[in-house]
């Protein structure tokens, strides 16, 4: 089964080069490699031109296809014609040597799936437990492994405002768990979404479907969008046992104003692609919930190491929900 890689990346030449030393490194690699480079300088295209990495390409695109969703939809452009799989990895992992041979494994184990997701080792503590196990009101408990809740979702609990879905699935309120909390069991799990920086997909699908140009940019829940809209189509799985490493490099990331507004204006946007018409209980729910995550986030002003950005985010998230009301995302 052939496959090819493409990366998207915009200013993280460093982050970029220790993804492709670990890509070198594994025991199935990929037909091609598919660099998309965003930035406007020349730093990372001498970067990925002086090591001799295998089969690598490296395009630099300009205004008109800049941004994570038009640079993913120009390298799926670019790939082969003999490509069956199409990989997309974020710029700041680092892959276990095994990742690719477990991911593209699942396609042969699950001939049904149109995409598989692979697992971000997380610094949660997953500690395994018996199905006699009486599960505490601050932790979470799926497949004889149970680990503690952050404290926004505790709270989130208090109200009635967690998930009773699996992890993956999106309940009608939106909001719901992501795979993270899948556990390190090392099985496969079906869902409806996953990390678009994990992910792969057929070919034939990515055919159909693009990425949507309405999340410009950054582009935070557009890889929510897309699974969304593919699973309507076919089933996705996230394959526990395809592990990586992701270090959150900070460049090229958005100021914190235009996150905070990104995650309730998109937030409502990808909800709304599930559930085009929820009911009165399901809109009442979403919104309460933003308003208790931004209550929690404007708390992290007073107590958290990072103040500043945090008030930030919170303004963001607050002008984010006030402009509901006049200018939909459509």
């Amino acid at each position: 089964m052939n496959f090819s890689l493409i990366i998207c990346t915009y200013n993280r030449s460093k982050a970029l080069l220790q993804l492709l030393e670990s890509v070198d490194k594994q025991t199935l690699s990929p037909d091609e490699i598919l660099i998309i480079d965003g930035s406007q300088g020349e730093e990372t295209k001498v970067a990925v031109e002086n090591p001799s990495f295998y089969n690598l390409s490296y395009f630099q695109v300009d205004d008109c296809n800049r941004g994570l969703t038009k640079q993913r939809n120009f390298g799926i452009s670019k790939v082969g014609a003999n490509i069956g799989i199409v990989c997309f990895l974020d710029d700041d992992v680092v892959l276990e040597q095994d990742y690719f041979e477990l991911l593209l494994n699942t396609y042969q184990n699950y001939p049904e799936a149109i995409g598989v997701g692979g697992y971000i080792k997380d610094v949660v503590e997953w500690i395994p437990k018996d199905e006699l196990y009486s599960v505490q009101f601050n932790e979470y408990k799926i497949d004889g492994y149970v680990r503690k809740l952050g404290s926004r979702n505790v709270l989130r609990k208090k109200f009635n405002l967690l998930s009773q879905d699996p992890p993956g699935y999106m309940p009608a309120f939106s909001n719901g768990l992501s795979t993270a909390f899948l556990p390190p069991s090392n099985k496969t799990y079906k869902v409806e979404f996953f990390m678009g920086g994990v992910s792969s997909f057929r070919k034939e699908l990515l055919d159909k479907l693009k990425f949507s140009e309405y999340f410009e940019g950054y582009g935070l829940y557009e890889d929510m969008d897309f699974c969304l809209r593919a699973s309507k189509i076919g089933q996705l799985y996230v394959n526990t046992a395809a592990k990586l490493d992701h270090y959150h490099e900070p460049d090229g990331r958005p100021n914190q104003f235009d996150y905070g507004k990104m995650v309730i204006r998109n937030g409502w946007y990808v909800w709304r692609v599930k559930y085009p018409q929820p009911n009165f209980i399901s809109i009442l729910k979403w919104h309460v919930t933003a308003l208790l995550l931004t209550l929690v986030r404007l708390s992290n002003s007073l107590n958290s190491s990072q103040k500043k950005a945090a008030f930030t985010e919170s303004i963001g998230r607050i002008y984010g929900w006030w402009s509901l009301w006049w200018n939909l995302p459509k």
